[in-house]
């Protein structure tokens, strides 16, 4: 333990994966040593999963940073980031399991955004393979990435990554392999001010299966469309494709559908659900139809998941973010406690009605080029 590390409690809120993540990305971001125990206490079996040490180890080997045992099953860890991370090279990471790739980008990503040049360069594009699996339960799928999370970044932050899925991987063998390109920027972000959604304008989405039949994905389609119908949606909106995977692009077997609504208000939310043994298709698609009108029936601008993983963003954005959302999550919160353990951002949220909310941040305006944050 040095004497400037900041000591955080792992199961704090939520505490999971998530406040290891948020936690590792603005230690490295800021280099500020930290120590996390009793990491996902809560959790059966505790401490680290293959995931989350993958995830540490490399993040730890973007910054030349020093990790203390980073094993699964490990329930605390110590890390020293180095001064500077390293842009423009390429990295991989790949727990041996089928832990989520999407959680893996989770950690680093916010890590590779910034140059430390005072000027937009067009030399720091950060490569990324992350390997794994590509569509888990317990995390986002990489079809949430690709059509909700990526289009935030670029709409809001006018940040330019591009993703690619060479290799779909599913539970339980992974094999899943994901590029992802991050070009890097002087920074500091801009704020975000996301506050009227505006009316639903076209729903979309994707409905696959890998190793089974393709009827499967036509029946979670059909079961999502007469769902949403049936709570008022016009079918007219709808496009949902249906994939059969091929081969020599998936590994192992699996099925599921993502849904997501655009709006004319520039807003993306999501809904989304895995197939699993014993469920029925017809079950997957009315669960992914039911928690896109979930995310649709509180008015807000992001979804529940868009709504914690948007937090590190805000904080490292300059000036006042103010976003409208449904009810907190505990995911949320703990994002907003991390964020504002390591940092001097500052979050209030305030209630706008029963089932709405809007969140804001007087953010850090961080930046890269003079190694130390400004003031917004």
């Amino acid at each position: 333990m040095t004497s400037n590390e900041i000591i955080l409690d792992g199961s704090v809120l939520e505490g999971g994966g998530q406040l290891l993540r948020i936690a590792v990305a603005l230690s490295t971001l800021i280099s500020q040593p930290i120590s996390i125990h009793n990491i996902r206490a809560g959790r059966r079996p505790p401490g680290l999963k293959a995931q989350h040490a993958a995830g540490l180890r490399l993040v730890a080997e973007l910054c030349q940073g020093r990790l203390s045992a980073s094993d699964p099953g490990t329930k605390e860890i110590h890390y020293q980031p180095g001064s500077e991370v390293l842009l423009s090279r390429m990295y991989t990471a790949d727990p041996g399991t089928a832990g989520a790739t999407t959680l893996l980008l989770q950690v680093s990503f916010p890590c590779l955004l910034f140059s430390p040049e005072s000027s937009p360069s067009t030399e720091h594009h950060t490569e990324l393979i992350l390997c794994g699996g590509t569509n888990a339960i317990q995390a986002p799928q990489i079809d949430y990435t690709a059509h909700v999370f990526l289009p935030f970044i670029r709409h809001h932050f006018g940040l330019a990554p591009t993703l690619q899925v060479k290799m779909r991987g599913y539970y339980p063998k992974g094999g899943g392999r994901v590029r992802i390109l991050i070009p890097a920027v002087p920074g500091p972000l801009p704020s975000v001010n996301l506050t009227h959604r505006g009316s639903v304008i076209a729903i979309r989405g994707r409905s696959y299966v890998a190793g089974l039949p393709a009827h499967l994905a036509a029946a979670m389609r059909n079961a999502a469309v007469s769902s949403l119908q049936s709570r008022g949606i016009d079918p007219r909106i709808v496009d949902i494709e249906t994939v059969k995977e091929e081969p020599h692009d998936a590994v192992g077997s699996g099925s599921g559908i993502m849904l997501w609504a655009e709006t004319d208000g520039d807003c993306i939310l999501g809904g989304s659900a895995i197939g699993v043994k014993g469920k029925k298709p017809t079950m997957v698609g009315e669960e992914a139809a039911e928690e896109l009108v979930r995310n649709l029936a509180h008015g807000g601008c992001v979804d529940e998941y868009m709504q914690d993983q948007m937090i590190i963003f805000l904080a490292l954005a300059k000036g006042r973010s103010m976003v409208k959302t449904g009810p907190l999550t505990l995911h949320t919160k703990t994002a907003i406690w991390v964020a504002e353990q390591l940092t001097r951002a500052k979050f209030e949220v305030r209630e706008e009605s029963a089932s709405s909310f809007i969140i804001q941040c007087d953010g850090i305006g961080y930046t890269r080029a003079r190694h130390t944050l400004i003031e917004s």
